[in-house]
């Protein structure tokens, strides 16, 4: 079974409309590789949900996204992403604004199953309050009220990972794996880049196999990318790159999206981006973040 792809060709099987899940948390472990190459392509009128970084304001920059599913949108040292603040400014792309704990139940309920899942997170909240998707249900057990978080149903979802085999095992060595294992179940299709490529065997040893978070009949295809989730971090293989996430901030006054995405991105190909960044060894030895 050998579920490896190129980037190309699963840009190709996504399809203008979808909804889109991308895993990672802000400024980490973010499929980028796969967002450029959707930069790159004529995919439009996108539904994205995230738990958003760079990867939600290149999409908005780019013209993407009609819709956004979304907790946050941050590169952390700059708190708002800044082309994702441009585009909810503007009023360019619909949203669906909700709490972190919330995101999480409507993947729990969309890989369950399950239409929604009552939360009391929100109660009282402007977050339902200006939602024409969020309802308020009455408990069949007590006089409670709870919120009935919807599921988010994915078409296909862009994970990254440390590691993976062409089965479609994936593995993911840093602290947190976020939500990326709720991402793949709520989807269809689930898409994972991932910087190494390795034998089934290597994942037999327990310490290994602990590290696996999800099951491989849940990954569509792999794609050997080394440093694909520059310029966010990949622990324990690399940091996020500050300088030039305030590149690609200071662009926002300095030519816009479409002077970055002309010099990093379009008609480029991922090595020729890495060589504009220093290289695969310049993106190993960015520091990882302490907090």
């Amino acid at each position: 079974m050998n579920k490896e792809m190129t980037a190309a060709q699963v840009v190709s099987e996504l399809q203008d409309g979808m909804t889109i899940g991308i895993g990672g948390w802000g400024p980490r472990r973010k499929p980028m590789a796969l967002v450029r190459e959707i930069v790159r392509s004529d995919l439009t009128d996108l539904t994205i949900v995230s738990y958003g970084g760079a990867d939600v304001g290149m999409l908005c920059a780019a013209g993407k996204v009609k819709k956004l599913v979304f907790a946050f949108v941050s590169l952390d040292f700059i708190p708002l992403e800044p082309y994702f603040r441009q585009a909810r400014q503007s009023g360019d792309i619909e949203v669906m604004e909700v709490d972190e704990g919330m995101m999480l139940l409507g993947l729990r309920a969309a890989a369950w199953g399950c239409p929604f899942i009552p939360t009391q997170v929100g109660l009282g909240t402007d977050i339902v309050s200006r939602s024409d998707e969020l309802k308020i249900v009455d408990s069949p057990y007590d006089d409670k009220e709870w919120v009935a978080m919807p599921a988010l149903h994915l078409d296909a979802s862009l994970l990254h990972v440390d590691r993976a085999d062409r089965r479609g095992v994936c593995q993911i060595k840093g602290p947190d794996h976020y939500m990326d294992d709720w991402f793949a179940r709520a989807a269809n299709k689930t898409y994972v880049s991932c910087d190494e490529l390795v034998p089934t065997d290597t994942f037999h040893a327990d310490a290994e196999a602990r590290l696996v978070h999800w099951e491989r009949s849940q990954t569509t295809g792999v794609i050997p990318i080394a440093g694909g989730a520059h310029p966010t971090s990949c622990t324990p293989e690399y940091g996020f790159d500050v300088a030039h996430f305030k590149e690609y901030a200071g662009s926002v006054k300095e030519g816009g999206f479409a002077a970055y995405a002309d010099k990093y991105i379009n008609g480029k190909t991922e090595d020729e981006y890495q060589a504009l960044v220093g290289g695969l060894d310049a993106i190993r030895k960015l520091p990882i973040p302490t907090y």
